[in-house]
């Protein structure tokens, strides 16, 4: 469990280390997005700069000069970016559904904070473009409970494909309660992801384990979709299929993710199926997730 409470530690204080380090580099006749300290957002390509002083940049009105006090990020922006003309923002949550991971993972110095229900309470950070690691816990000192601390880490390899189609991402979550037992249970994954960010489908198979049990015989199936509709809304899908020897249930579930500008919110219902259930039961899914680190 000290181990566990460590390597929480050590995420969460590099992803603060680190946190807004990355740098865009501005490259003449490239097109940008500058967003404004005043609230302004302005797309063109950059005919002229001075480095950290002053940026002239060709847009739909003219040529504009814009200096560098007055900006408060600048973002590389390509064709793909604009749709019927329009900007869309890059996703903030773009790496997993309701709950499971996708194949993708975050970008080097991307983070993002995720609440769901009050209770799950979880931060992730970029350390690479192929590795992505978060910590999480449920804050039970905030309702009163002392005696245990339901804590996890949530380490993962992802490996975009070449042709920016997919990707496949494999990991882990560890799961310990502080003050319960010295016993740490998760699953290890893997999962296969097709299409691009904003439109995805994913494959994956999980194998639950304990440090007293070991690993499970069968293992869990993951079946996710996500379906980008417009510049704010996303549909998605978080669907398993759990085996034992005399046991089988499964999980539907779908709903829609609204995404602003720095944050998005996920919201759905669950549906649990299996024979023990008498009746038929929707479980309410709401969650909000802020973005930080690099800058866009």
């Amino acid at each position: 469990m000290k181990k566990l409470i460590g390597i929480a530690i050590f995420f969460f204080l590099i992803s603060l280390c680190e946190r807004g380090m990355a740098q865009t580099v501005v490259e003449r006749d490239s097109t940008y997005i500058f967003e404004m300290k005043d609230g302004n957002a302005y797309i063109g390509k950059v005919a002229f700069f001075e480095e950290n002083k002053v940026y002239q940049v060709e847009t739909s009105v003219g040529l504009l000069t814009l200096r560098q006090e007055d900006i408060k990020s600048i973002k590389k922006i390509t064709f793909s970016d604009l749709k019927g003309g329009e900007y869309w923002l890059p996703s903030p949550h773009s790496t997993r559904y309701f709950f499971s991971p996708s194949g993708y993972g975050l970008r080097k110095g991307e983070a993002y904070y995720q609440n769901a229900w009050i209770f799950f309470n979880q931060v992730s950070y970029g350390f690479s473009d192929y590795f992505t690691a978060g910590v999480g816990m449920i804050p039970t000192f905030l309702f009163g409970v002392t005696d245990f601390l339901p804590v996890w880490v949530t380490p993962k390899f992802n490996v975009p494909y070449k042709n920016g189609r997919g990707a496949f991402g494999a990991g882990s979550l560890i799961l310990g309660i502080i003050g319960e037992s010295d016993e740490v249970v998760g699953i290890v994954y893997g999962s296969n992801t097709f299409g691009v960010r904003d439109k995805q489908f994913t494959l994956g198979l999980g194998w639950g384990y304990s440090t007293e049990g070991g690993f499970s015989n069968s293992p869990t199936i993951n079946a996710s979709g996500l379906i980008r509709t417009g510049k704010n809304w996303a549909f998605l899908t978080e669907n398993y299929l759990f085996t034992a020897q005399d046991f089988t249930a499964g999980i539907i579930s779908g709903g829609a993710r609204y995404m602003g500008k720095r944050f998005a919110i996920d919201f759905g219902g669950i549906l649990p199926i299996t024979d023990e259930l008498d009746g038929f039961y929707i479980i309410p899914w709401l969650s909000i997730s802020v973005p930080f680190g690099k800058k866009y």
